[in-house]
């Protein structure tokens, strides 16, 4: 993927998080306001199709707009270039989407503590 590309994928993930970060933390504040406990959220998310949606994308977003930051970060830094950069860049967003998932399931999953 060219440079160009991965400068548009950073900043269309960044319009898609966007909304996403706004309702995340509108949620936090209603949650907090009201008093919720962690059981009383997870009793609402928890089977919940919106949610696990919802927090799905939001990870999918986050894990690609972090890795393509984070590419360019090493590659002025740390000097990478190249192969290496590509496969740790890509080896950060895969990490990240995989524990991403594994909260968004924790959270959503039926019976998930």
């Amino acid at each position: 993927m060219s440079e160009f590309h991965l400068y548009m994928a950073q900043r269309l993930s960044a319009l898609v998080m966007a909304p996403f970060v706004l309702v995340h933390i509108g949620v936090m504040i209603y949650a907090i306001q009201g008093g919720l406990t962690a059981a009383e959220i997870l009793g609402r998310t928890q089977g919940s199709v919106f949610w696990f949606l919802f927090y799905g994308m939001f990870v999918v977003a986050v894990s690609i707009h972090a890795a393509i930051g984070l590419r360019t970060i090493l590659s002025e830094w740390a000097g990478l270039r190249g192969a290496v950069l590509n496969l740790t860049a890509l080896a950060i967003g895969a990490i990240l989407f995989a524990m991403g998932a594994q909260a968004v399931y924790a959270v959503t999953a039926t019976g998930a503590a």
